[in-house]
């Protein structure tokens, strides 16, 4: 068999056609999965062959047989989180994550479970808590990467420290290598086969002893460590951290730890990073399960999200996170008062309470995004993210980092294990500059950074793998005969270099291959401003590095991305779309241009629910991009239906108030409403609403009297179908000392026709509503919007459609009714005292303009309060639209739906949204009040 080229030969349809005659079902080839496999969490852009969903190991197995007879590259995946490149391949990726995500057994007395490669590190998580057991390492991930994927790389994470690598938490794999041999290794196995391994271990002790495992953090390159005599010839172990370059995971047993019952932090203050990391060593010996180091600019990126929410740090520019474990709050207590006194810091916080204690762990969590940005707002990248050192040469190592850094004039953002000496870092590589569009300064760069890691005695990886980034780099802290004992391992276990060809061993070139360096820029005829993208699509569908945050299951109250976890389909993910979306700007790929059926199959069941724009680390904003395609696939041509009717819901309306009795009756008439749905595009499952009888506007009378003016802007959904919203908003300013003004009937948001794309009318509609309210904004009038997603649009989408300095202040000037009566001097919420209330913020509320104001309202004025993430499933249009219904109803279920069936029979569902309450209207049994209506009845509790 001859050695595979890592650039198949092979014809596409031959290759899926032998994979499918060999019983693999899930076989695709499409231009569509071409590209959502493209890229994982790295640099780099691979197109590959195929991609393969196995059922079971046996299709596994078949793949690479396939593979191995072809002469094809076969790459493993799970959720594709790989920063380093080493999830991508050129042949066939085997996506484990779809179907192979089982949890076979969990044995509590042996503290071990049996997994498929494709379980989620928190579902098990989930499967061992009611045993009160937990697997010990947690990489910032963990909510969406894989066990298979973890073993693949040797993860690690914040809790490597107290709980060890991945590493050192396998019992027992299930593997099948390059030749096709099974093996079931683990302690006990009989290791039949690998006599020529023993033979070559037994030959390169002493480059194994003196190079190999030499401090905790040492991934780079093969852990052969494991395999000395003085270690039981550990093969499973020693499998771990390999890359799939050496054998693919089928299954692994996994040892488990015991949880402490109570976790808390200390987060010390220092003058800088490389203080906190002089600091770090001596802190060891109060026993951390770990200590990470934040620096100051990752934790002001996370300030200048909008809407985010960040707690209080202790005074400095670097701070260390110190996670301590006991059986009581008073033993965390006593030892963190341990850990203050040997510390030297500038000031310091002990954090015991949980929810403080999370709010704390998400700067760090998400430090991978929210350092994909330099304090300028330049693109930063990996490449360069994981090396460490020795903890007691960490702070040495740090300084002479950052000198690094400015002698090539590159920014990061750095952070990481430090009780571990692990730095992470973000670097502005200058990409996509000409002459060779970058590649030659991040060339330079890395190959000095590996030799000021080597040394320190370092490693170029501390737990993300080598992959494509950093392979071609073990040179610089490895001896040619270690490089020639790693290849001799690769050529017994693969010898025809099938299993992800181009990593650690015969490494593909570090600046080959890499997306950003390939995408075009692209500013021409664009409908929106992109203002923080420097007017370039191109940067803002970059924003998206593949972290992978969308993948996650709903939890918290996070909305990012509702339709993945209700598909579990890569394209229904945020990232999967950004992937789609690069693929159609890159030069050669499969997907053409922007009326690409792949284009328009990733974005059809994207809600524009803009939870992404808040909840994901990098700011990847789905629902413009979405807005832009249509906008550029349909302009000047025949649109959907349903662009014309419920695009248009606004302009229908204004005609359906002229005879709102009459159309309703049509319309919930048997044959008018069939009539009408089917025009309107809309599924037949779903009831139409009806429309108010009179509108506010027809209703609203001026009112005389004192007070500091308030204008109420009432959009067109509470116009027309919820006027009594209006009626209650009104009640509650005035009541809190306002003089309520309406502005005019034409001060429409235009959103219906931003989410269908049609952004030249929706420009021309904001437009003259923005020239309508700018003189109350200009005049310090706050504007007060009741409907969320109307009130984002004028707080964000204005901005963008519009080259009108006057959107900028209208946005600055509008606000919710929370966020009024928040700021309004000497004003007290009613009493909500014994009030439960069951709260589903409308998605751009929580994007936009943030829902801390309204918790804090509802609280101070006694409620109980209990805040749902997720999404409603309706989202405007989207979720009445023929082919949603399903999944609307699906996205309903993960967090609202059951919420609402849980809630006291007393309880109020509180959702502003006029979505929202037609969803619960649809689906729940009971129906959904805004919180001005809340606040109105409070007021005035007899309805008098």
């Amino acid at each position: 068999m001859s050695t595979v080229d890592t650039r198949s030969t092979h014809d596409t349809a031959e290759v899926t056609a032998a994979l499918r005659r060999a019983g693999i079902g899930d076989v695709d080839d499409s231009g569509l999965a071409r590209a959502l496999y493209s890229s994982d969490g790295s640099l780099y852009r691979v197109l590959p062959q195929a991609v393969v969903r196995p059922r079971d190991a046996d299709e596994v197995v078949a793949a690479l047989e396939v593979c191995r007879e072809l002469g094809v590259p076969l790459t493993m995946r799970g959720a594709g989180t790989s920063i380093a490149g080493n999830a991508v391949g050129t042949g066939v990726v085997v996506d484990t994550s779809r179907h192979l995500h089982r949890v076979h057994s969990v044995d509590a007395e042996a503290r071990t479970a049996v997994v498929d490669p494709g379980v989620v590190q928190a579902a098990l998580q989930t499967a061992a808590r009611p045993h009160g057991l937990r697997f010990g390492p947690d990489p910032s991930t963990s909510n969406r990467c894989t066990i298979g994927g973890m073993i693949g790389n040797n993860a690690c994470g914040s809790r490597a420290l107290g709980y060890g690598r991945t590493s050192d938490n396998v019992v027992g794999l299930d593997v099948v290598t390059g030749t096709g041999q099974r093996l079931r290794l683990g302690s006990g196995s009989v290791t039949a086969g690998l006599d020529d391994l023993r033979t070559l271990v037994a030959g390169e002790l002493a480059t194994i002893r003196t190079e190999l495992g030499t401090f905790g953090r040492q991934v780079s390159g093969y852990s052969l460590e494991h395999l000395l005599p003085e270690h039981g010839f550990d093969v499973a172990r020693a499998l771990v951290g390999s890359e799939g370059t050496l054998a693919v995971v089928l299954g692994a047993t996994v040892r488990l730890v015991a949880d402490a019952p109570y976790r808390g932090l200390v987060v010390l203050g220092y003058p800088s990073m490389a203080d906190a990391a002089d600091a770090t060593p001596g802190l060891l010996r109060h026993g951390p399960t770990a200590v990470e180091g934040l620096d100051e600019r990752i934790v002001q990126r996370l300030r200048d999200v909008p809407a985010a929410v960040v707690p209080d740090l202790p005074r400095g520019a670097g701070w260390l996170i110190v996670e301590l474990t006991g059986d009581t709050v008073a033993e965390v207590q006593g030892k963190g008062a341990g850990v203050v006194a040997d510390a030297g810091a500038l000031d310091s916080l002990v954090v015991t309470d949980v929810a403080h204690a999370a709010a704390i762990w998400r700067i760090r969590e998400d430090g991978a995004g929210l350092a994909a940005r330099t304090s300028d707002g330049r693109p930063a990248h990996a490449g360069w993210e994981d090396a460490a050192v020795p903890v007691t040469s960490l702070g040495a190592y740090l300084r002479e980092f950052e000198a690094l850094l400015d002698g090539h004039g590159l920014q990061g953002v750095p952070y990481g294990h430090f009780g571990d000496g692990c730095v992470h870092v973000r670097i502005d590589f200058p990409f996509g500059r000409e002459p060779d569009r970058g590649r030659a300064a991040y060339r330079a760069f890395v190959e000095e950074a590996a030799r000021l890691v080597a040394r320190y005695g370092g490693s170029v990886s501390g737990e993300h793998g080598d992959g494509r980034a950093r392979s071609e780099l073990l040179g610089t802290m490895y001896s040619p005969a270690a490089l020639d004992l790693f290849a001799r391992v690769k050529g017994l276990f693969d010898p025809s270099d099938v299993l992800n060809p181009g990593v650690l061993v015969r490494p593909a070139p570090l600046d080959a291959d890499i997306r950003v360096a390939a995408a075009p820029r692209y500013r021409k005829e664009l409908a929106l401003a992109y203002r923080h993208d420097d007017g370039d699509i191109s940067n803002a569908v970059h924003r998206c590095t593949g972290v992978g945050k969308c993948r996650a299951e709903p939890s918290g109250v996070a909305v990012m991305c509702p339709s993945f976890p209700a598909t579990r389909e890569e394209k229904d993910s945020t990232r999967g779309r950004a992937r789609v979306l690069q693929e159609m700007l890159a030069p050669g790929g499969p997907v053409r241009d922007w009326r690409s059926p792949e284009v328009h199959a990733a974005l059809d069941l994207c809600l524009s629910c803009k939870g992404c724009s808040r909840d994901c680390p990098t700011g990847v904003d789905m629902a413009s991009y979405k807005a832009e395609v249509l906008h550029q696939s349909y302009r000047r041509r025949i649109r959907p239906l349903s662009h014309y009717t419920l695009g248009k819901l606004p302009m229908w309306s204004d005609l359906a108030a002229r005879a709102p009795r009459l159309v309703n009756a049509v319309m919930h008439s048997r044959l008018g409403g069939r009539l009408a749905r089917w025009t309107a595009g809309v599924d037949h499952r779903r009831d139409l609403p009806s429309f108010a009888r009179r509108t506010f506007r027809q209703e609203w009378t001026p009112r005389a009297g004192g007070g500091a003016p308030v204008a109420l802007w009432v959009d067109s959904f509470t116009d027309h179908f919820a006027p009594h919203v209006a009626h209650a908003a009104v009640r509650v300013l005035e009541a809190a000392g306002y003089a309520v003004q309406v502005p005019g009937d034409d001060t429409c948001c235009g959103l219906t026709w931003i989410t269908t794309g049609q952004l030249d009318t929706a420009r021309r509609i904001l437009g003259d509503t923005v020239r309508q309210l700018a003189p109350l904004a200009d005049a310090g009038i706050p504007i007060v919007g009741v409907e969320p997603s109307c009130t984002a649009a004028l707080r964000s989408d204005a901005v963008e459609l519009l080259d009108d300095p006057a959107a900028a202040r209208v946005a600055a000037g509008t606000r919710t009714l929370a966020e009024l009566l928040a700021g309004t001097e000497g004003w007290t919420p009613p009493s909500l005292a014994g009030v439960e209330v069951v709260a589903q913020p409308h998605c751009h509320h929580h994007a936009v303009m943030g829902w801390a104001a309204d918790e804090r309202l509802l609280r101070d004025a006694g409620a109980t309060v209990t805040r749902l993430g997720g999404c409603c499933g309706l989202a405007g249009n989207w979720g009445v639209e023929r082919g949603h219904h399903d999944v609307s109803v699906t996205i309903a279920e993960q967090q609202l739906l059951p919420a609402v069936r849980e809630a006291g029979p007393d309880a109020v569902v509180l959702a502003d949204g006029f979505s929202c309450r037609t969803q619960l209207d649809a689906l729940a049994d009971r129906p959904g009040r805004h919180l001005a209506e809340l606040l109105a009845d409070a007021l005035d509790p007899d309805g008098e």
